[in-house]
């Protein structure tokens, strides 16, 4: 059987890796919606062009993505200010744990990361609502 310091050490690790992963989902989904995005527009201007189906179905394959993308970050974004703990912090104190600290800056660190990757989702798709063709 554990002690009670091993077992509160092992919630902590769990916990730091959580946020870690946390930081690292939203840019990570943005770089998923950049490749598909741009791969799946230079798919179809190089090879399908000709065929009347392939600019509709790109549009909505960008929106369908974007979309799915914008929800995904969007959970990590509300999963992260939940982590940071931004209401509470008005009794803020010097004297607290510095573990708590750590947690709340890695929540912070990830909600502005998710925030950050929402906008870059954004203009990555916003050529597809203004592109004619290819040309």
């Amino acid at each position: 059987m554990r002690n009670p310091f091993e077992q509160e050490e092992l919630k902590s690790w769990a916990e730091e890796r959580d946020s870690i992963w946390r930081i690292a989902f939203g840019p990570l989904i943005w770089a998923v919606h950049f490749v598909l995005t741009y791969g799946g527009t230079s798919v179809v201007c190089f090879k399908l062009v000709e065929f009347g189906w392939a600019m509709p179905f790109l549009r909505i394959s960008i929106a369908v993505i974007t979309v799915l993308a914008l929800a995904g970050i969007g959970i990590v974004a509300w999963q992260s200010w939940e982590r940071w703990d931004y209401l509470d912090d008005y009794d803020y104190e010097h004297d607290r744990a510095v573990e708590e600290h750590r947690h709340e800056f890695l929540g912070h660190a990830a909600f502005l990361l998710a925030v950050l990757s929402g906008v870059a989702v954004i203009y990555v798709a916003l050529p597809a609502a203004f592109m004619d063709g290819c040309g």
